[in-house]
């Protein structure tokens, strides 16, 4: 079975006007997505932001639930906060999962688009479970990843679809769904 990381990208994104922003990170981004993680088996996930200040109001939330009262209060929140790693960049990301796997990682971006080299969800999970290989499922905030790191990925996912016409989730939702179709019983 492949290992699975996953990264969640503040900077470069867009925001709702095309433009290439830093997003905030956000508490419950941290909080939502590192409990999803922990609870789908994802071994690593990362936050990529490259303001250093951002990455300390990050590294002090997490401080809360890793240290002192916060961790005895909520032993689960200390445990999924074990998994998170906090970048500047992807690059960085991968290749702490190439030192660590021996290998590169396959890049899977997300999207609400479809591209040529989309992949379905029982695709990815059959990958996921026959391969020896790290996968790193790519996401991002605001308006979502560049278009160039979507190029740059290995697969894209499948969009996440309701039945209806809006198809604007939250990123945490978004990675809950994915995780679930991927990992789930």
């Amino acid at each position: 079975m492949g290992e699975l990381y996953l990264a969640l990208v503040h900077a470069p994104v867009y925001n709702k006007n095309g433009a290439i922003v830093a997003t905030s990170i956000t508490n419950l981004d941290l909080h939502d997505i590192a409990r999803a993680a922990a609870t789908f088996g994802v071994k690593r996930y990362y936050v990529v932001h490259p303001a250093e200040a951002q990455q300390a109001l990050a590294r002090r939330i997490m401080g809360f639930w890793q240290e002192g009262f916060g961790a005895e209060y909520n032993p689960d929140r200390r445990e999924a906060f074990t998994r998170v790693r906090l970048v500047a960049n992807l690059d960085e990301a991968a290749a702490e999962i190439r030192e660590s796997e021996g290998q590169a990682p396959l890049l899977v971006a997300t999207d609400a688009g479809r591209y040529p080299n989309t992949v379905a969800y029982p695709d990815l999970r059959r990958r996921l479970e026959e391969e020896d290989r790290p996968f790193l499922l790519l996401f991002g905030t605001g308006w979502g990843l560049l278009p160039r790191d979507v190029a740059n990925a290995d697969l894209v996912l499948a969009p996440v679809f309701g039945p209806d016409e809006y198809n604007h989730l939250s990123v945490r939702s978004a990675a809950a769904i994915i995780l679930d179709r991927l990992r789930g019983h």
